[in-house]
């Protein structure tokens, strides 16, 4: 059984970095709320140098980023990523959860965002060899996200 969520404490964004398309966005608006930042991924790659920003780099096996990131969320955390099944985890923990493009991910949203998932999946196991993913990465994409990202922190620092 897992510890209870911490309702006090410093809010954390953890960060599934390896293809996050809005790390710029995530430091601006965590600057601006004096939250930390764990950017979290399989291999290096350049960060702010800031007291607020940190790396957290994890072995290449199979989800170990997801892992760490679904072990360190809390109540205190706004979790980044487009993993659907990491979001799953990430609420449960009591999370803040959002996808890149400013989609909150929550408890009565994400079993419908993981039931999606699955039957796509299957329709792209029997499409002989089409695929589909996402839509192109928009501006309004990013200022949705912006605007979800501050929202998130204030309802932390609120409570």
């Amino acid at each position: 059984m897992s510890a209870p969520a911490p309702s006090s404490g410093p809010v954390r964004i953890l960060v599934d970095a390896d293809a996050c398309p809005v790390k710029e966005e995530i430091y601006k608006v965590a600057f601006r709320h004096q939250a930390a930042v764990v950017i979290v991924s399989n291999s290096p790659f350049r960060i702010p140098d800031h007291p607020l920003v940190s790396r957290v780099v994890v072995d290449d096996s199979f989800d170990a980023a997801d892992d760490w990131i679904a072990e360190q969320a809390n109540a205190r955390c706004v979790v980044i990523t487009a993993d659907i099944l990491l979001a799953e985890r990430c609420v449960k923990a009591g999370a803040s959860v959002l996808a890149p493009n400013g989609k909150p991910f929550t408890s009565s949203s994400i079993g419908g965002a993981v039931a999606t998932r699955a039957i796509m999946a299957d329709l792209r196991a029997g499409a002989d060899g089409i695929t589909g993913g996402p839509p192109p990465f928009s501006k309004a994409d990013r200022s949705r996200f912006l605007q979800a990202l501050d929202a998130a922190l204030v309802n932390l620092a609120r409570n």
